[in-house]
């Protein structure tokens, strides 16, 4: 029999493949000797600190924007009626599809002391100077990540509270509780492990993030990262910087699973009323107002807005289209994130399937190391794939393992992979989780067994999630700027590249046309998002 000894082949094969990334870096502190230690100690006086107090503020400043816009916008549609409040259900997942470099580049043109806004207030006020606080700067960092990210802090904590935050506000009713009291007693604890997962979400993006950190001149962890390997030259600073990145997101990765687990364990309680039996509050005139400017403003500030001022250096010189080289630039993407999406689905159903048939403590191993890949940055995946790739060019040149890695998309693709398999896996898995273990052995019965139970009965079951999943990792290809601005061969930039680069350049009129083409694209997974959740009211009630 050698189906078991193959599939056992193929899953060492996909963990090596998975896990270089981490491996590597986890390496390089095996060779840890007086230079290395030199220059640990050289950074720890001079960048190190600011790198840490950097991040340290805008980690904490992102978590209590997130935590104040997503709650509050999730209170507000579930527990509460109001005019509306079907449409600001979805759509409040609207800032979803801008990645954060984009509204970066919207806010700066227009809020700069050259741009629109300052220019008009000093022509009409006569006043001399600067008129606003400096866009670019740590503050306006958060201000950009709160807008970008909230979304993952709503989206959990509403799920949490319409399954039964209506029944437990009704019960709290009826035992003569006031609505602040019902709110601030019931339906915030019953939220808080959705807040703490979507925050931790949030604060996993914004340590990932190179676009925004870069841009504003922000210190971050991300852009020291980046400055030691391709300004300083010195991989053991990189290597030691992005350890300590990668440390801080499985605190985080730890924090997110625990707030999951205890939402399970809270929605696996027995519900006390039926759903028809309690209702959202209705909100007066006035209430239904505030209401509403709750959850107007994140969408506006952080989706409508944005596109506004994208679009107009975009129509102020139309001159400045480049639609020969933009088609160039868009089939870059397209092939990236076709390829990596065809591929990621496939290791994705090998992993589902080969759990399903044989649940042992390898697959699950290799499972959970694909699980991992989402939580760690691009900046580490790309420090973790050139640290082996430098060793094996220098060991063995004949190898050519750097031009294979850094001058073919081979490289790009496998960095990739490792971040965005566990999209694919996540999904994939839900469809698995509709599929009934009966259907496996009716189908044994009929003489259906091995990869014909695949192809035959899994497959046709599973193309929704299949389709979902190349969906999301097309997506997040698309968008994906920190691995594909290091390891893109020559001439393939992408559309984020190409948006990044311009911006960094001060052009952003021509900026403006890659940046909208992703915003449409990252609009694909968000109606996705609202269609599912929309199906899944639809039949609670």
């Amino acid at each position: 029999m050698l189906l078991p000894w193959l599939r056992s082949l193929a899953f060492s094969l996909l963990a090596l493949l998975l896990s270089v990334p981490v491996l590597a870096l986890l390496a390089s502190w095996l060779s840890w000797g007086p230079d290395s230690a030199s220059i640990l100690r050289e950074m720890a006086q001079t960048v190190l600190p600011e790198y840490v107090l950097s991040t340290l503020i805008l980690s904490l400043g992102v978590a209590l924007g997130v935590t104040m816009i997503g709650l509050s916008a999730a209170c507000a549609v579930t527990l509460f009626d109001f005019p509306g409040r079907g449409f600001f259900e979805w759509a409040l997942l609207l800032p979803l599809a801008m990645p954060a470099y984009v509204v970066a580049y919207a806010y700066t043109d227009f809020l700069q002391f050259s741009g629109p806004l300052q220019s008009f207030m000093r022509a009409q006020w006569g006043l001399e100077g600067r008129m606003l606080p400096e866009v670019r700067s740590l503050a306006g960092a958060v201000f950009v990540f709160t807008l970008a990210l909230y979304p993952y802090v709503y989206l959990l904590a509403r799920t949490a509270l319409s399954e039964r935050a209506t029944q437990l506000m009704e019960a709290a009713r009826l035992l003569g509780a006031p609505l602040s009291r019902r709110i601030r007693e019931v339906a915030i604890p019953l939220a808080r492990p959705a807040v703490a997962a979507g925050v931790a979400l949030a604060l996993m993006e914004t340590l990932a993030d190179f676009g925004v950190s870069s841009y504003f001149g922000i210190q971050t962890f991300t852009a020291g990262i980046y400055k030691a390997w391709l300004s300083m030259d010195n991989r053991v600073a990189a290597a030691q910087l992005a350890t300590l990145l990668l440390a801080v997101v499985l605190v985080l990765l730890q924090i997110e699973k625990r707030a999951q687990q205890r939402m399970r364990f809270a929605n696996l309680r027995g519900a006390i009323s039926s759903a028809s039996e309690a209702q959202p509050v209705r909100l007066s005139a006035g209430a239904a107002w505030v209401a509403g400017l709750l959850c107007f403003v994140p969408i506006f500030l952080g989706f409508v807005l944005p596109v506004l001022l994208m679009f107009r250096p975009l129509l102020a010189d139309t001159s400045l289209l480049a639609w020969d080289r933009f088609g160039v630039w868009a089939l870059n993407s397209l092939r990236l994130g076709a390829l990596t999406a065809v591929l990621a689905v496939s290791i994705a159903l090998l992993l589902a399937f080969g759990i399903r048939q044989k649940a042992d403590a390898w697959t699950r191993a290799v499972v959970q190391l694909v699980g991992l890949g989402y939580a760690v940055p691009g900046a580490v995946v790309v420090v973790g794939l050139l640290l082996p790739v430098a060793w094996l060019q220098a060991t063995w040149p004949q190898t050519q393992a750097g031009f294979w890695v850094t001058a073919t998309v081979m490289g790009l693709v496998w960095a990739y992979l490792v971040r965005f398999c566990a999209v694919a896996l996540q999904s994939v898995q839900s469809g698995y989780a509709r599929v009934p273990l009966s259907l496996d052995d009716s189908a044994r019965m009929l003489g259906v067994s091995g990869w014909g139970l695949l192809s035959q009965v899994h497959g046709p079951l599973l193309r929704r999630s299949t389709l979902a999943a190349a969906l999301l990792v097309f997506v997040d290809v698309m968008k994906e700027l920190p691995a594909t601005l290091v390891l893109r061969p020559f001439n393939t930039d992408t559309l984020a590249v190409v948006a990044y680069q311009l911006a960094r350049d001060e052009r952003l009129g021509e900026a403006a046309l890659p940046s909208l083409a992703l915003v449409l694209v990252g609009l694909l997974p968000v109606i996705l998002l609202s269609r599912t959740m929309r199906q899944k009211t639809n039949g609670q009630q």
